[in-house]
């Protein structure tokens, strides 16, 4: 069969897409044996004796690996090695891999190029992408040595699972060397000793990598139903790192998108949706305004609605994108992709250490929470928020100001209004309907749920806001005359016994709020009492039908002990009858309640829309953007974090009892565009503060996350399947409501943070950082309260959490120009903590990815002993080779960090990647 010359022109594709995968799949070729889940095949390559072209040359070189399907005469680039610099015998750490999905047969063949690179910043072909149908040019920093071809079979079925194959030039003529192929298996990864690694191989620039692709990697079997409803197109990288006892450590790097990217937000915007059409026709109901008035809510009202149609458009918008898991950071800017999270992706490591337990460290990577879209020229919500409250206060006559306090107030009561009365009512049929079946039990129980709602709905309204807005509204009616009265009344103490109430005979039912008579303030505490009373009302009666029937069967029974049990229910009409009337009334009074409150609470909303419109809803629309982008990783960071402690009770234990801790490392710069997206950052995760988690059992294949509620208080529903909802604590599988606990710590680190620190100002980054360490200091005064010390997680012998805090304490009240240990100290207590840990940039790409990268290796390092020779080559083989990259090539189609050269002098030392991965790209 011949092998043409490469002509693929894509050099990011690591394997055929799935429908050629399909055409490719035929059955005559012969499949390789392989255990399920794992990689079709895994082989190592070494090269020896290769040829320079002058003697005293010292070659830098690497292996490309191609592919030629037996049905194809294409060939199809698949991966390179890592450079080996400065010998001729290099043993390469990069291996190669098929994943389960790729069509490899034994028939198939493999070509390996070997090419000499003369500089490693130069070497577009292996960093960049070539156009269709373009060979590399001779001048692009490599030159080519020799190549050779195997089939697939041939490895597979020698009897020593190896291959030594000669190296040729183009022209099939000179011998330039010979290629080692090993057949790699995973099970004999960590048998032996590192010397013949650590002494022959000091150049060499990275451990063992290789990928794959497979799922059960990522998630686990037990978990793969659930997982895969929120995780897809995994990466996975693998590598192996010596031990300070020379031993082999085996670790696996993941990297996976999330559906959550496009889930999370259409479910938010659909709830915006109802939310604000409720508020609209809450104002619509206010009833006859005063002129003044009425012209104002006639302006709000056609402001809402242009908000309205735009978040209608934009779910609209999002509805076309359907399958869509990912959105890149070339698209932050798009306005139908604001409500999405920008580049979001689960980053694991998962370590297999000889020595020690198995562990597995998860970061959450996405880009920082921003309005991009609308821009940053006025900075972000931090500062924008704050200029209008101020501006609010000083609106004059135009509208009554309302505290913040206040009017969330005013939302929370509507809000129980709407949750509460259809409850009520419901309860109220039940009763009516066991009265209609006389039967006691039904009776009693029903009427203790109706008590209760009854209860909760009466409390609701004992608030001095709502009297002061009833007030507030009359006085914008047409035409009003206030009456002092007599005697003030205290509202809490009138409605406050509901078990010593008048009879309903003596309760007078109040018309609504009077346009032209004068106004007793006096009446309200009268209208809402009348509910704790109708209540009573219900209650005695219930008692005295229940006493009746008690008596009845006892005179019965002692009579004729069979006619109790055969006794026609003659009196169930009675029952029905009897309570019917009390039952309308209770809802009559309930029903007055919600049309005063509602209008009263309505028109305190009205006063905060017109006080600044429109900045006030543009601002709330920054507020939704950046706290959809904020909420959706908090949704998949807590998914996963659930999903691998499933097996910790005491973590569950934590969970439920104290509340989990979401810990951001940011590392945006407090100069220009970024000190705005710092500022909308602050806010989105604070406001995360607004939402609890509650786990449910799944009762279909959709697992995807349910949200409810409103913009001050959203409860997320985690679906489990039923095995793994059995695995949960009592108090978790009844439906208790979990808090979070987020908090955010940011460390700016590159060329802007300089101009900051010399020319600008940091106290936005100063405050942002003393804020969140006192509430991460109350998180663990709460965690030491509540948790006995046995529940903290492993490797606790070398620093303990006080001293911890302590430590980024001072760190904090230092002022250090980039003071990268303060996020490094606050993702430490982070783990120990049990919390979920988050990492971002501006579009958590570059400098997120050097982050990740050294926080990877420094846990090597510090609990898995990593070989301290091998820290900075483990971390360049990380970022040359590892997800990372694949991150930058799926964001900007080219595998280049987008740094240069005097960006990165300001960078501190460990956040540089390495030589050659650098450089002009798109971000």
């Amino acid at each position: 069969m011949e092998i043409k010359e490469e002509r693929s022109s894509d050099e990011a594709r690591q394997f055929l897409p799935s429908s050629q995968v399909d055409s490719l799949g035929e059955p005559q070729f012969t499949s390789i044996q392989r255990i399920a889940n794992e990689p079709k095949l895994e082989f190592s390559l070494a090269c020896k004796d290769l040829a320079a072209a002058t003697r005293d040359r010292k070659l830098n070189t690497f292996i490309q690996v191609s592919v030629v399907h037996p049905a194809e005469h294409i060939l199809t680039r698949y991966s390179s090695t890592e450079i080996v610099e400065g010998t001729r015998d290099p043993l390469f750490l990069t291996g190669v891999t098929f994943p389960p999905e790729y069509p490899i047969y034994e028939e198939t063949k493999i070509k390996l190029t070997v090419y000499d690179v003369k500089d490693k910043s130069q070497d577009t072909v292996r960093t960049g992408v070539l156009p269709d149908r373009k060979e590399p040019r001779a001048d692009v920093g490599r030159s080519f040595l020799g190549c050779t071809t195997f089939r697939v079979g041939d490895l597979v079925k020698s009897k020593e699972q190896q291959l030594t194959l000669t190296l040729r030039t183009s022209d099939g003529g000179r011998t330039v060397g010979t290629i080692e192929v090993n057949l790699v298996k995973m099970g004999e990864l960590e048998d032996g000793e590192t010397d013949h690694i650590t002494t022959d191989a000091q150049d060499q620039k990275c451990a063992l990598v290789r990928e794959c692709t497979a799922t059960e990697g990522l998630s686990g079997k037990d978990n793969l139903p659930s997982l895969n409803a929120v995780l897809k197109n995994p990466i996975c990288k693998l590598y192996r790192f010596p031990t300070s006892d020379n031993k082999w450590m085996r670790i696996r790097e993941q990297m996976a998108e999330t559906t959550l990217s496009f889930h999370v937000p259409k479910e938010l915007i659909n709830l915006h949706i109802k939310e604000d059409m409720r508020r609209n026709q809450e104002l619509k109901d206010l009833g006859e305004l005063a002129p003044h008035w009425d012209n104002m809510r006639k302006s709000v009202i056609a402001h809402c609605d242009q908000m309205l149609s735009m978040y209608q458009d934009t779910l609209a918008e999002l509805g076309k994108h359907a399958g869509s898991s990912f959105k890149s950071s070339c698209s932050k800017g798009e306005k139908t992709l604001e409500f999405i999270p920008i580049n979001l992706h689960l980053q694991r490591m998962d370590v297999h250490s000889p020595r020690l337990k198995d562990a597995l460290y998860d970061v959450i990577t996405v880009g920082a929470p921003a309005a991009h879209f609308q821009g940053f020229k006025n900075g972000g919500l931090r500062k924008l928020l704050s200029k209008f409250e101020a501006e609010r206060r000083n609106t004059g006559y135009q509208c009554i100001y309302y505290s913040p306090e206040n009017t969330a107030k005013a939302k929370e009561v509507l809000s129980n209004i709407n949750h509460l009365q259809p409850l009520i009512s419901s309860h109220a049929d039940l009763l009516l309907n066991s009265a209609s079946q006389h039967s006691p039990d039904s009776l009693k129980n029903s009427l203790k749920m109706l008590s209760e709602k009854t209860e909760l709905f009466v409390h609701a309204f004992k608030d001095q806001l709502v009297r002061s807005a009833l007030l507030a509204l009359y006085t914008a009616r047409p035409g009003c005359v206030l009456k002092q009265p007599a005697v003030p009344r205290n509202s809490a103490e009138e409605g406050g016994d509901l078990q010593h109430q008048d009879h309903p005979s003596q309760i007078k039912r109040q018309d609504s709020i009077p346009h032209h008579s004068e106004y007793d303030e006096e009446e309200w505490d009268r209208v809402w009492a009348n509910v704790g009373k109708s209540l009573n009302c219900v209650i005695a009666m219930v008692d005295r039908l229940l006493e009746k029937d008690n008596i009845s069967n006892i005179k019965e029974g002692e009579n004729d002990p069979s006619a109790a049990d055969c006794k026609v229910l003659h009196t169930g009409g009675d029952w029905y009858e009897q309570l019917y009337p009390l039952v309308i009334t209770l809802k009559d009074c309930m029903g007055e309640v919600v049309t005063r409150a509602k209008q009263s609470m309505a028109f305190v909303l009205l006063q905060e829309l017109a006080c600044g419109l429109p900045q006030c809803l543009m601002l709330t629309l920054r507020r939704d953007i950046v706290f959809s982008q904020a909420l959706t990783g908090l949704v998949c960071g807590f998914i996963i974090k659930l999903h691998t402690g499933l097996h910790d009770q005491g973590f569950l234990q934590q969970l439920h009892t104290v509340g989990l801790l979401v810990q951001y490392e940011g590392l945006l710069s407090t100069y220009s565009e970024e000190a705005g997206m710092l500022e909308d950052m602050a806010v989105g995760i604070s406001d995360l503060q607004k939402v609890m988690f509650k786990v449910i059992e799944a009762k279909s294949e959709d697992f995807l996350p349910v949200i409810t509620g409103r913009r001050e208080h959203y409860v997320i529903e985690v679906q489990l399947p039923a095995k793994m909802f059995e695995l949960l604590p009592q108090e978790i599988k009844q439906g208790k409501l979990l808090r979070m606990y987020p908090v955010l710590f940011n460390v700016g680190i590159n060329e802007q943070q300089t101009l900051a620190e010399r020319f600008g100002d940091t106290t936005l980054q100063e405050n942002i950082n003393q804020e969140n360490l006192e509430l991460l200091k109350e998180y663990y005064k709460l965690f030491t309260e509540k948790m006995p010390p046995d529940c903290l997680p492993h490797f606790q012998e070398q620093n303990d959490l006080k001293g911890l805090l302590e430590n980024l304490h001072q760190n904090i009240q230092a002022k250090k120009r980039k003071n990268v240990e303060i996020v490094w100290l606050a993702a430490m207590i982070c783990r120990k903590l049990n919390g979920v840990r988050f990492t971002c940039c501006k579009s958590a790409k570059d400098r997120t990815s050097m982050s990740v990268t050294l926080e990877q290796c420094s846990i090597l390092r510090d609990e898995h002993q990593l070989h301290k020779d091998f820290f900075i080559r483990a971390l360049d083989c990380m970022r040359r080779e590892g997800c990372r990259i694949e991150n930058v090539l799926k964001n900007v189609k080219c595998r280049k960090y987008a740094f240069n050269m005097i960006q990165l002098m300001a960078f501190p030392k460990y956040y540089r990647p390495p030589e050659g991965t650098y450089g002009k790209a798109d971000t």
